[in-house]
């Protein structure tokens, strides 16, 4: 199936079934925005007050067949906004593997699409998804 066939509605539901990462409501097409509450920075606060580490992704289409992927780590507010920020070194683990374990859900369902994912070159050649 290629992007041809599949439309904006068919790839968010793809998109939802890899797990509560997908953001619909921050989505668009050829645009998606996926993040993940990774780590609670306080579980002492109520839970609509909560803030916690994590990272959020956003893939963008640039060709028919390719999605591009950028990726933030930081942390998430008690307002609901993220903000880049560097992680505490005791959250960094479940933090990366979190976002690992997400682009290789996120690159299998792309797959099973026709569909590939590459790394938005503002990344740089060493970032935390680059091949081992």
């Amino acid at each position: 199936m290629t992007t041809e066939k599949a439309t904006h509605h068919q790839l968010l539901r793809k998109l939802a079934a890899i797990g509560p990462y997908l953001r619909s409501e921050m989505s668009a097409e050829s645009r998606y925005f996926f993040d993940c509450l990774a780590v609670c920075a306080s579980a002492k606060a109520a839970p609509e007050l909560r803030e916690f580490w994590g990272w959020w992704m956003i893939l963008t289409m640039k060709t028919e067949d390719t999605f591009e992927f950028h990726y933030t780590l930081g942390f998430y507010d008690a307002a609901g906004e993220w903000k880049p920020q560097a992680v505490p070194k005791k959250h960094q683990d479940e933090v990366v593997r979190t976002l690992r374990e997400f682009y290789e859900k996120l690159g299998l369902c792309l797959d099973g699409l026709g569909l590939k994912v590459v790394p938005s070159p503002a990344l740089g050649e060493s970032h935390l998804l680059s091949a081992a």
